[in-house]
């Protein structure tokens, strides 16, 4: 006879109560660990300092980086830590930060992969985003220097090179930076 191994689960309430529950995303109940190795940490930095400029110009919204996300109306008790999110003034009650997960889907989520990341992994975060109502997903992979762009539409997908322009729609108009310069140069 075996004896099943006892599972805990837990929920958004008890990720903001843990001591390291900034380094989780929950899933079904289950601790999800977010591991970003240095490149795509690095990558995701750059990703986010240039939006943050762009924003900070325009004064036009809220730029986050690992911020918590139960948005899902799908599954109420899920929390998503996009690399870096935005959300447009205006879309927050009363234009207040939340001190615990934000209750709704931001504008725009990058995904920074990172080598341990699984192809399903990603693909079940896109669907998610997209579900929830974010209106762009940009998917940064720095092995490949490649972004492929989302759509809340979902008709096109944009697979850009480091050679090709990375544009914030009309999520972030105006925007553009060259894909190239998310990533760290290459000795030549």
């Amino acid at each position: 006879m075996s004896t099943a191994e006892a599972r805990t689960y837990y929920t958004p309430e008890d990720l903001l109560a843990m001591a390291d529950g900034d380094t989780y995303e929950l899933v079904d109940g289950q601790l999800v660990e977010k591991n970003m190795g240095t490149k795509s940490s690095w990558v995701s930095t750059q990703v986010g300092h240039r939006i943050q400029t762009f924003i900070d110009a325009q004064a036009i919204g809220w730029l986050f980086t690992e911020a918590a996300y139960q948005c899902f109306p799908d599954a109420p008790t899920k929390v998503r830590r996009p690399d870096v999110s935005f959300i447009r003034f205006g879309r927050l009650p009363d234009e207040e930060l939340p001190d615990g997960h934000c209750p709704i889907a931001p504008d725009l989520a990058v995904e920074v992969t990172s080598p341990r990341d699984t192809h399903y992994q990603v693909a079940e975060k896109i669907e998610e985003y997209l579900s929830a109502g974010v209106a762009l997903v940009w998917i940064v992979n720095p092995n490949t220097r490649t972004v492929l762009v989302y759509r809340k539409d979902r008709d096109t997908v944009s697979f850009l090179h480091e050679d090709d322009e990375l544009s914030g729609e009309d999520v972030l108009p105006d925007f553009r930076c060259p894909v190239r310069d998310m990533f760290p140069p290459v000795k030549r």
